[in-house]
């Protein structure tokens, strides 16, 4: 279960270079070079008074702690007290940041990071155990079975909520909207995550969901775009990009995403860059950029997103909307604009440390503001006509259910009308011939309807989003 978004870098000796992973923005390094390391006189007195607080601790504390505890609570405070997605790893942890870019992992299915002394949920991962369960971006997490989430660090509530496929665990969340806590019942699995699906709505329009940035995930849709041409005679006219609830992940996934959509030679501003980073590491400069080439060759774009986007995921949705590439429709994304590098330690332990902030091509720091979309659209709920009626509803009166109502004085014309165009109004849905998704996905993803309705609108009028026209 990773702990927080970051795009994962990892230094090699001898040289910095970055390798992309996954929990959102994380790096993993070995030892730098000496020469890119500024030797600095540690603070005698700090040193003194540190030396000093273990000393106390090992003479009074109420029972005896061995060394090793005290150095390790020790280095996860120092991090986990600079901000956080910093933090220290031990063997399970490290282990667990390796599996996690891989797609396969034990747990839940969930992002999460500490906030206000409770886990706050970012997104759960696409068909998971907490997806299932129906837990939402944005939920808090206080209690884990009995267990108050108050007081436990990061790394003890995570352990109570680990536990051998199967089993169940009882979260106790709140919820914007809800009056009281509520209780959530998930079921443990393994987690094996397909980073990108795939299907065609209707009328040669498609859709792709990217739920996580794995290290296949850019090679997964270049083949998801091949085969939707094919099955739709080589054309696609317009193509919905979903990335609401996707957490982040490998960055180079995330540059070959938005390459996808980007030519190159026909970027007229910021350089063709797709993506840089600022930080002090001589190493962390990065700067990644366009290559020739639109797999749907300029075709309208529209990409999803909202509240549970975060890291890759605003990468790509702010370098497409930087270049008006895409129309970006939504809610406001998470806003993680930091890289992590994770610095390798021996007897496989490492440290997670906030490295960088990465930028749009425009220069735009995505750090604590997130994406705001260019059409704003909240995840409203439209109940289907044939959706039971809410049971409050039996106690509402209308002026129809009053004794001695007076009838309508057109009432007579109006059902001549209805019963002369009864056969057509099978056809008609919210005033328009229904396609053959279109109804399902008002009232079962308004968001995407609206997404599908805007890209109908492009082709219509000629889209003028593609990067040829800045």
């Amino acid at each position: 279960m990773p702990l927080s978004h970051n795009i994962v870098t990892f230094i090699r000796p001898a040289f910095l270079t970055f390798l992309f992973l996954l929990t959102a923005n994380i790096s993993i390094a070995e030892t730098a070079p000496a020469e890119d390391i500024k030797e600095e006189k540690l603070p005698i007195v700090d040193l003194q008074r540190f030396t000093k607080v273990i000393e106390y601790i090992k003479e009074y504390y109420v029972k005896p702690i061995e060394d090793e505890a005290l150095f390790e609570n020790a280095m996860r405070g120092m991090l986990g007290g600079l901000d956080p997605h910093s933090s220290y790893l031990g063997t399970e942890e490290f282990a667990d940041l390796k599996a996690s870019t891989t797609g396969k992992f034990g747990g839940l299915g969930v992002e999460v990071i500490p906030e206000d002394g409770f886990i706050r949920i970012i997104s759960p991962i696409d068909d998971t155990p907490a997806q299932r369960a129906g837990i939402q971006a944005g939920d808090f997490i206080i209690r884990l079975n009995e267990t108050p989430v108050k007081g436990l660090t990061m790394r003890e509530a995570i352990e109570l909520m680990r536990g051998e496929k199967g089993t169940k665990i009882v979260l106790t969340i709140i919820r914007q909207g809800e009056a009281k806590p509520l209780q959530i019942t998930v079921v443990r699995d393994t987690i094996n995550v397909q980073s990108v699906r795939s299907k065609m709505l209707d009328d040669q329009f498609a859709y792709i969901r990217v739920s996580q940035f794995q290290s296949n995930s850019g090679d997964d849709l270049s083949r998801a775009i091949q085969t939707l041409k094919k099955s739709n005679h080589g054309k696609i006219k317009g193509l919905i990009l979903d990335l609401r609830n996707n957490p982040g992940g490998v960055l180079d996934a995330a540059v070959q995403i938005a390459d996808a959509f980007l030519d190159r030679d026909k970027l007229k501003q910021y350089e063709g860059l797709i993506v840089y980073t600022k930080g002090r590491l001589p190493g962390s400069q990065i700067k990644e950029k366009a290559h020739a080439g639109d797999t749907i060759n300029g075709a309208p774009l529209v990409v999803l997103v909202n509240s549970g986007s975060a890291s890759a995921s605003e990468i790509v949705a702010g370098a497409l909307q930087d270049y008006h590439r895409a129309i970006i429709i939504g809610t406001q994304t998470f806003g993680k604009g930091s890289v992590q590098t994770v610095l390798p330690l021996k007897e496989n332990r490492g440290l997670k440390l906030t490295t960088a902030l990465y930028y749009t091509p425009a220069g735009r720091s995505i750090q604590a503001t997130g994406i705001k979309p260019d059409i704003i659209v909240q995840n409203l709920r439209i109940p289907a006509p044939n959706e039971k009626e809410d049971p409050m509803n039996a106690f509402l009166l209308r002026e129809e259910d009053l004794q001695g109502h007076l009838t309508n004085g057109n009432k007579e014309e109006k059902e001549k009308s209805i019963d002369k165009d009864k056969s057509n109004d099978k056809d008609k849905t919210m005033g328009a011939r229904p396609t053959p998704n279109t109804p399902a996905l008002l009232y079962t993803d308004y968001q995407l309807n609206e997404a599908l309705n805007v890209l109908k609108g492009l082709t219509l009028v000629g889209s003028t989003t593609t990067a040829g026209k800045n």
